[in-house]
């Protein structure tokens, strides 16, 4: 994965060695050159402030007790592919100097070695470092506005492009992001779509339904085990969350998940580590973490049957998704990408809705929402013997009315919005003679707004 954006200013130098005075000395030269010097004393701090620090240049030594500088590269080119790592030694040979530069080192410099010429060196990694960020920044921005015009869930209701909207400003970011919403309305869209257009697109975007599986099989998808831990556990096993190591970890219906579970991804998320069922030693993970869930889970922490640390852990930016029946305006556009996509699976001509047709889906209030809908549009292109879908295509319980009576032996104390609005569309219909076009003008609305409302009444 590429790390951050090139510091402002000074470039940041990590130095890695096991001698105090060396630490010193170049930790003054590197300060009066310009530079931002860090030190580490030995490769096992160096290794730990590489995670802690993400310097622009790392300046290491070779031989080194327990942690050697060539496992000090390996480290940093799994944290920063681009971060320039160059090699100190006193004891050059040719086959140290073929492993560095098989690992990834930017330079192998032999001690002792002069000042200008360490400085030269630092300066063109310097340069280096700058001229690989800024390209991975400009194919970055390519890409997202790339995604951002051709790959755009569908929609155009006011509800749903804020949503968008606020999906693409968290994007680049890495924060946790809780996706919330009724079942079926595009959770893992979102999801994707925020990992389409992060830093970390070009590495795995994994997901897991959290209430498909039993506990002990969900935390061992998720953290992984060891050989032996439980009967089954014939070999070792990588989990979820190591396996999306510098991608993007998509948790739906988080809220399904145990107390137990949700103590371990508690810990994932504050300590950015996981250990794997029957393991002793943690795997540090650098992973985003995007939930979903369906539920209310402040009403749930309430209950007691969620923690109220982990969900202020994933809500730290929230995004709730709208409701089919709430982006109406949406249907014909989502209805037109379903057929086209059923189209080109099936190497035909897209089949196109009758007028009565969508006015059915216009009118139903879809409570499985999205999903409901592009299953019904399934349905209904198998059982059209054209190319066009009929009304009677479509499942009966989308087509079937249940119009309001205006008039009733009990009317209701408050009629409703609904009521009150068909009988009023119905008074200026028959003022105007029952001429449509003229209504549509006299209610400030146009003919098809028209149609649709008085389909949805059942009253044409």
């Amino acid at each position: 994965m590429t790390g951050p954006a090139l510091s402002e200013g000074a470039p940041r130098v990590l130095i890695v060695d096991d001698e105090s005075g060396i630490l010193d000395s170049l930790r003054i030269l590197l300060k009066t050159e310009g530079f931002r010097p860090f030190t580490a004393h030995g490769g096992r701090q160096g290794i730990e402030k590489i995670d802690e620090l993400r310097p622009d240049i790392v300046l290491t030594d070779v031989r080194m007790p327990d942690i050697t500088g060539v496992q000090v590269l390996s480290h940093a080119r799994q944290v920063d592919s681009d971060l320039p790592v160059i090699l100190m030694t006193a004891q050059a040979t040719l086959q140290s100097a073929m492993q560095a530069v098989n690992e990834g080192a930017f330079y192998y410099i032999q001690k002792p070695f002069r000042n200008d010429e360490l400085i030269a060196i630092l300066k063109r990694a310097a340069e280096h470092r700058k001229l690989r960020v800024e390209n991975h920044s400009l194919k970055q921005e390519i890409r997202r506005r790339d995604k951002s015009d051709s790959r755009r869930p569908i929609g155009r209701s006011k509800s749903w492009l804020e949503v968008l909207r606020l999906a693409e400003t968290v994007a680049p970011t890495d924060s946790t992001v809780l996706i919330t919403g009724e079942s079926g309305t595009g959770k893992e869209v979102i999801a994707r779509y925020i990992h389409d257009l992060s830093v970390r697109v070009d590495h795995s975007f994994l997901s897991i339904n959290c209430g498909a599986l039993p506990e002990s099989l969900l935390e061992s998808e998720l953290f992984g085990h060891v050989k032996g831990s439980f009967t089954g556990a014939v070999k070792d096993k990588m989990g979820l969350f190591a396996a999306a190591d510098h991608g993007t970890f998509f948790l739906d219906e988080i809220g399904e998940t145990t107390p137990s579970t949700q103590v371990k991804l508690l810990r994932v998320l504050q300590q950015r580590e996981v250990i794997p069922v029957g393991a002793t030693e943690s795997i540090n993970v650098n992973t985003r973490v995007l939930a979903a869930t369906n539920r209310d889970l402040e009403e749930e922490i309430k209950r007691g049957a969620f923690r109220a640390d982990l969900f202020y852990r994933l809500n730290v930016i929230a995004v709730h998704l709208p409701p089919l029946r709430k982006r109406t305006d949406d249907i014909p556009l989502l209805a037109e990408s379903f057929l086209y996509r059923s189209g080109l699976a099936r190497q035909e001509q897209a089949m196109v809705l009758s007028e009565d047709s969508l006015d059915a889906l216009m009118a139903y209030s879809w409570p499985g929402n999205v999903r409901e809908l592009e299953n019904a549009l399934e349905r209904a292109v198998i059982l059209s013997p054209g190319d066009t879908i009929k009304v009677d295509a479509l499942p009966e319980r989308v087509t079937a009315r249940r119009a309001e009576p205006l008039v009733s032996e009990r009317a209701p104390v408050t009629p409703t919005l609904e009521a009150i609005e068909r009988a009023y569309i119905q008074w200026v219909l028959q003022n105007e003679g029952g001429n449509k076009s003229r209504a549509a003008d006299m209610l400030g609305i146009d003919p098809s707004t028209l149609y649709r409302k008085l389909a949805r009444y059942g009253d044409v």
